[in-house]
């Protein structure tokens, strides 16, 4: 050992200057803050949103409509697609989980049965929604449209 390889002990040197310990440290006064303003203060946090006074873009920009809170979402599916699906697999039932294997819904959002299309197959259709289209096509190519 000898001078050119002496290290301080593990902990013992702090590795930045402590703040606002007096003129004399280098770092006292302002403490690197600055003159005035919030950011000077301490327990300052900016708001979300804040552009120094100036008014914010989401105040500044119109709003307009509404959002029904109490909106249901539905995975739309057309009985065209149902007939292609009966065509390719030789399936007569359409529950929930046939329709989630074969990629047209998700178990996250319930699922609504529309008319597009032209149905010849007899079907048995589970689904939580029908319009009264869908239901009138199921019914009349002798399937049954129930309801979840």
């Amino acid at each position: 050992m000898d001078l050119s390889n002496l290290k301080p002990a593990e902990g013992s040197v702090r590795k930045s200057k402590r703040l606002g310990r007096g003129e004399g440290s280098g770092r006292g006064g302002t403490s690197t803050k600055g003159h005035k303003g919030a950011k000077s203060r301490s327990g300052y946090k900016r708001r979300f949103g804040f552009e120094g006074g100036q008014m914010p873009l989401q105040r500044r920009v119109p709003k307009f409509g509404f959002n029904n809170i109490n909106r249901k979402e539905y995975k739309c599916i057309n009985i065209g697609s149902l007939q292609e699906l009966s065509e390719k697999k030789g399936v007569a039932t359409f529950d929930l989980q046939t329709l989630i294997e074969a990629g047209l819904a998700t178990g996250k959002t319930p699922v609504k049965i529309l008319a597009n299309g032209n149905l010849s197959a007899k079907l048995e259709v589970h689904a939580h929604a029908f319009s009264r289209s869908a239901i009138e096509a199921i019914e009349s190519s002798g399937g049954k449209a129930v309801k979840i």
